[in-house]
């Protein structure tokens, strides 16, 4: 690992990024085996070039030490993409698809210095106001809703039938949306994250959060939404949804990646369930698995020198992105020695320095229990294809699987007569192909109106 004092006095030059070649984070060859790509990178040493789509070029950080001193360094490297100085000068496709990532937006992400103090306590000042007694119940009633709409059926996608709706009714609860927005934040998050008319997406989910605003302004309550929105920091109306989508936003994708790709290891690998499904540390093991080896978040963290930079004899442009790739650093071969005797938390998947991710422990806690409950609730689960014919999704920034398609014995669960359920009976509920995106659009009133039974 290299120290402080290599970082501070690098050779003169840059040689390995001479050839201009930049290794593409984009499409199927990537997003099937990044971790191969990652190898390739530090050849190029401790920051290597990368094109994250067509056009837009950036540095990536592969190594575990230089991620740290860049993202513990914000004087140095700021998180403002005003800085941008390729897309200032209109060298980056307004069209590309990364761009949503990317963009300026007046949150705690994308500012520096006192904005993003004041940003930020806004932000975990209310986030430590929240019951995590009342998170677990609630993450347990939502999982039975869940697991109670598919399980007579015998089969799921464990994805788009579990994962990718729970954090976001969960997060309704926590921002105290009625079920009308509720709903209208479940469709538009979920197109967002599908890439479904992007543009009209982004605004409903806008329009519902203003909306949301308004009616916490009328009618405080005992939640996220209104305790951000009490805070002595003063948050406009604008600054509340700003904050409100990033929380969303960040706090649903990544919860997302981490109880599929936790599930995929419980349901396929015998060294982590210890030869059946895993319950309490078994989970937590799984999970700790996935945030050292595949963190939901690949690569992200966008930082931008605040001036010409040299880190071991490369040169960092001003203005020029520099992403860490948390899975790189995650596994730089420097660490393995030493992994064993790392705290478990020392992996880079929530980031570190002033803006280390300042909800971890809520999304543990969310991706834990949800995932026992699954287990509990249906003991025999298990994948319904073969574990190496999952697909991820492409992309540069996140670790996703397509789908995670699984089997079990068909019951009825908590509220439906509890106990299996015969063949001809499970055959005759199973939904049709496109049954989960009917249900997308009603799926907070429909929870709403399912615990009121």
């Amino acid at each position: 690992m290299q120290s402080s004092s290599e970082f501070q006095t690098p050779p003169p030059g840059c040689p390995a990024h001479a050839d201009g070649n930049r290794e593409s984070l984009h499409g199927p060859e990537f997003a099937t085996a990044p971790h191969a790509v990652y190898e390739r990178l530090r050849k190029y040493g401790p920051t290597a070039p990368v094109e994250l789509a067509p056009g837009v070029e950036a540095e990536l950080v592969t190594d575990y030490a230089t991620a740290l001193q860049i993202l513990q360094n914000p004087d140095t490297f700021a998180r403002d993409p005003r800085r941008w100085r390729a897309l200032n000068e209109g060298r980056v496709p307004l069209d590309s698809p990364v761009l949503p990532m990317m963009m300026y937006r007046p949150n705690t992400m994308f500012s520096d210095g006192a904005t993003h103090l004041r940003l930020r306590q806004v932000v975990t000042d209310s986030l430590a106001k929240v019951d995590m007694h009342r998170v677990s119940r609630h993450v347990d009633r939502v999982a039975a809703y869940l697991i109670d709409q598919f399980s007579i059926r015998g089969k799921a996608d464990l994805i788009s039938d579990f994962a990718q709706v729970l954090p976001l009714l969960v997060f309704n609860d926590l921002f105290g949306c009625p079920p009308e927005l509720g709903d209208r934040l479940i469709v538009a998050i979920s197109s967002l994250f599908d890439g479904i008319d992007v543009e009209r997406a982004n605004e409903e989910m806008a329009g519902a959060l203003f909306e949301l605003v308004a009616l916490k302004r009328r009618q405080p309550g005992d939640d996220m939404t209104t305790w951000m929105m009490q805070h002595p920091a003063g948050l406009t109306d604008e600054e509340m949804v700003h904050q409100l989508a990033l929380l969303i936003g960040a706090g649903t994708e990544p919860v997302q990646n981490v109880i599929a790709s936790a599930l995929r290891l419980l349901l396929s690998e015998e060294h982590i369930a210890g030869g059946q499904h895993g319950a309490g540390v078994l989970v937590e093991d799984a999970i700790n698995e996935v945030l050292w080896n595949s963190p939901p978040i690949a690569n992200y963290a966008t930082h931008y020198p605040v001036r010409d930079v040299d880190v071991h004899g490369c040169t960092l442009p001003a203005g020029s992105p520099v992403l860490i790739s948390f899975a790189a650093a995650n596994a730089d071969p420097s660490l393995s020695a030493s992994r064993q005797t790392f705290s478990k938390r020392a992996h880079l998947a929530w980031g570190a320095g002033p803006h280390a991710c300042p909800a971890k422990d809520p999304a543990l806690l969310i991706s834990v229990r949800a995932i026992e409950k699954l287990l509990n609730t249906l003991p025999d689960i298990e994948l319904g294809v073969p574990a190496d014919s999952l697909t991820w999704r492409p992309g540069p920034f996140h670790r996703a699987l397509n789908a995670l398609p699984a089997r079990f014995t068909p019951v009825r669960t908590e509220r439906r007569s509890a106990g299996p359920l015969p063949p001809q009976q499970a055959a005759e509920a199973a939904p049709g192909p496109d049954e989960g995106k009917r249900r997308r659009g009603g799926w907070w009133s429909g929870f709403l109106n399912w615990w009121k039974v």
